[in-house]
């Protein structure tokens, strides 16, 4: 394009505004003014005007790219997972790092903590809950611990605080599955724990918690796994477990009955074991004595009878030197027995020499 040309139209547009603004009749130089060139003030105002027509426009592109931008581009920190969704629709999973994304809600973006435990409390105030170890720790005041009165399966009713810690291992059933995920937790592990404790006795429930609480978050984790939750439970521990307060002093009646009656019960077997064994042992002597007796009775008589039997088959075989031989046996065995003996002569008729033969008793006649 020629310079001079569009110097000329440019001066040409001048004069024909400076006319259109100016009133008609000489000006200051004389005549029309049309040789007059423009101002330096005006051409000042001409500029500023057009800057601020361009201000705007300006504005309006700039927060047009930081819109784009800040919905575009977006940063997944350490632990976390990002889920995009492109109209509603699942699309993809990204990890930990800077990422980008269709913008102006064509996608949309959900920031999900796959890594941090998150623990839920029943029957306790915040605080215990974020403390989840109980030791002896008061189960927890009247407005919170509702949920933890429950109902024994033998028909009492026992305060059970208890905590479950958990975390999201599948952030798209998460997310998608089930709507308010950590709502419906709360409530399968309320109906898990009155399930497990109404098939326990108060004593049970007060005693054996760590067993309570193993069937518990065995049977929790199961009903979540069931719903597709993509939760997964951690943790499940109980805290103290009471009985109400109102009926605490006759719980301890009743316990300390027991108690007593247990006393008793173990007292009257330690006798019971002491007594009857030995009672048992003695009789059983005496039985065993009885049959030894009897036996040895019955032997002796068979051996009795044997040596009859063999000594009536010889006395038949020769019955003279038999009946001889018994009789000199006998004798001997009788004899020994008699004490002094004194043999006299069938012919002899005066026995008084014989009175003397005693050297030791004297006077004494035998």
């Amino acid at each position: 394009m020629d310079t001079g040309k569009t110097m000329n139209w440019d001066w040409e547009k001048l004069q024909q505004q400076q006319k259109s603004r100016r009133p008609s009749g000489p000006g200051p130089s004389g005549g029309g003014g049309g040789g007059t060139p423009p101002q330096m003030d005006e051409l000042i105002n001409k500029f500023k005007n057009m800057k601020f027509s361009m201000g705007p426009v300006l504005i309006i592109v700039a927060i047009l790219v930081i819109l784009l931008g800040s919905t575009m581009v977006y940063t997944v920190e350490q632990r976390e997972v990002g889920v995009v969704q492109r109209f509603g629709k699942y699309v993809r999973t990204t990890y930990p790092g800077l990422h980008f994304k269709l913008p102006m809600g064509i996608e949309t973006l959900h920031i999900v903590n796959v890594d941090e435990t998150r623990s839920a409390g029943f029957g306790l105030s915040t605080a215990q809950a974020e403390k989840t170890l109980f030791s002896s720790r008061p189960a927890a005041p009247s407005n919170v611990y509702d949920e933890s009165l429950m109902l024994t399966g033998d028909l009492n009713v026992g305060i059970v605080p208890w905590v479950v810690q958990y975390n999201i291992k599948d952030p798209i059933r998460f997310l998608f599955r089930v709507h308010e995920a950590e709502i419906l937790l709360k409530d399968l592990s309320e109906a898990t724990m009155r399930l497990v404790v109404g098939d326990r006795s108060i004593n049970e429930v007060l005693l054996i918690r760590e067993e309570i609480a193993s069937e518990c978050r065995t049977r929790l984790q199961q009903e979540l796994d069931d719903a597709e939750t993509g939760i997964q439970v951690t943790a499940l521990e109980l805290g103290k477990t009471n009985v109400p307060p109102k009926v605490q002093p006759s719980f301890n009646a009743v316990n300390k009955a027991e108690q007593e009656k247990e006393t008793m019960i173990f007292t009257a077997r330690k006798e019971y074991n002491q007594a009857i064994p030995a009672a048992m042992g003695e009789a059983k002597k005496t039985i065993l004595a009885a049959e030894g007796y009897a036996l040895d009775r019955v032997n002796r008589a068979e051996g009795d009878a044997a040596k009859f039997m063999a000594l009536y088959k010889e006395y038949s075989k020769a019955k003279d030197v038999t009946r001889r031989r018994l009789y000199l046996e006998t004798m001997k065995d009788v004899l020994p027995k008699l004490g002094k003996k004194y043999l006299i002569d069938e012919d002899q008729k005066n026995v008084l020499p014989l009175l003397n033969l005693e050297t030791g008793n004297r006077g004494v006649t035998k």
